[in-house]
């Protein structure tokens, strides 16, 4: 097959790559290294011999990323504060395809973190991007029972994590924008009316930027945090930059003390704000600040 062939096919199925490869490792730029490489290794394959190149690539990737979280498995042991996955913004992600395009929010993939890396790899060739169980176990190189059995694992993990009831745009995006105006101005009232119960927050500034050590839990807890932060630093403006889908989640990007930018997601559950997540992490975040720059400031907030 010509050269022109093989390259042609390796980008019709890019950006699939690097979604599998992102939803394994929960990192955009690990995921575009890992489909590089994949790409290096596509060249030297005899493609007469290669019924299926979807399928071949996606054994490629796959392996490729199982090889890479053994390494990332020792670092988030030594991580400081929580961990998040890099945040993929609609709109401003830099990839080819929507990143909630396999419905997968961010509390799914923080629930993905708790699987095994054969469990997270069985779940999200299966029941995420449709591969059969044969497929699986060959790319594996597990039985098929072997395999079965991974995936019903990982399923029994996830399931609590689904939401029952998704919340539509428009409430997504009310209650986004009533939590960012609540918490610049730390109303401790109104934060109470849309926090629940056991609303969990979670920051990650990876030790590069000050960021809560560890969860915060409750609605009280979090409610007062976020009027203690009000008092002490009051913001000149608001500093948000946009309200957007983070990893499927409403929320919204800001600009805070010390020029630093960061995310936050919010997980609804019944109506309330369920779990929130920060990222603060430049590390994570330089691709979205890139992206930004891009873009027309929002009005009112240059």
């Amino acid at each position: 097959m010509p050269q022109a062939e093989a390259t042609r096919l390796f980008e019709a199925h890019r950006p699939r790559l690097v979604r599998l490869a992102y939803r394994m490792l929960g990192s955009l730029s690990e995921a575009e290294d890992v489909v590089q490489d994949a790409w290096l290794r596509w060249q030297r394959v005899e493609l007469a011999g290669v019924d299926a190149p979807g399928s071949y690539l996606s054994r490629i990737v796959t392996r490729l990323c199982l090889d890479v979280m053994k390494s990332a498995r020792a670092r988030r042991e030594t991580y400081v504060g929580p961990w998040l996955p890099e945040p993929l913004v609609e709109g401003l992600s830099m990839t080819d395809e929507a990143p909630d395009a396999d419905d997968l929010t961010l509390t799914l993939m923080m629930a993905l973190e708790r699987l095994s890396p054969l469990e997270r790899a069985a779940f999200l060739l299966h029941d995420v991007f449709g591969v059969p169980l044969d497929d699986v176990a060959t790319t594996l190189e597990r039985a098929p029972a072997s395999v079965r059995q991974l995936a019903v694992r990982a399923r029994q993990h996830v399931r609590d994590a689904r939401p029952r009831y998704p919340v539509a745009e428009d409430e997504g995006s009310r209650l986004a924008q009533a939590f960012f105006a609540a918490s610049r101005s730390g109303d401790v009232a109104a934060l109470g009316e849309l926090l629940a119960q056991d609303v969990v927050l979670r920051s990650d500034g990876g030790g590069r930027v000050l960021a809560f050590r560890n969860p915060i839990l409750g609605l009280q807890k979090v409610a007062r945090l976020f009027g203690r932060l009000a008092t002490k630093h009051p913001h000149q403006d608001d500093g948000l930059l946009r309200f957007a889908t983070i990893d499927g989640l409403p929320g919204f990007i800001s600009r805070e003390r010390g020029g630093v930018v960061q995310t936050t997601a919010l997980a609804i559950t019944e109506g309330r704000i369920s779990e929130i997540y920060i990222t603060r992490n430049p590390d994570k975040l330089d691709r979205l600040v890139a992206a930004l720059a891009l873009e027309a400031p929002v009005a009112g907030h240059g």
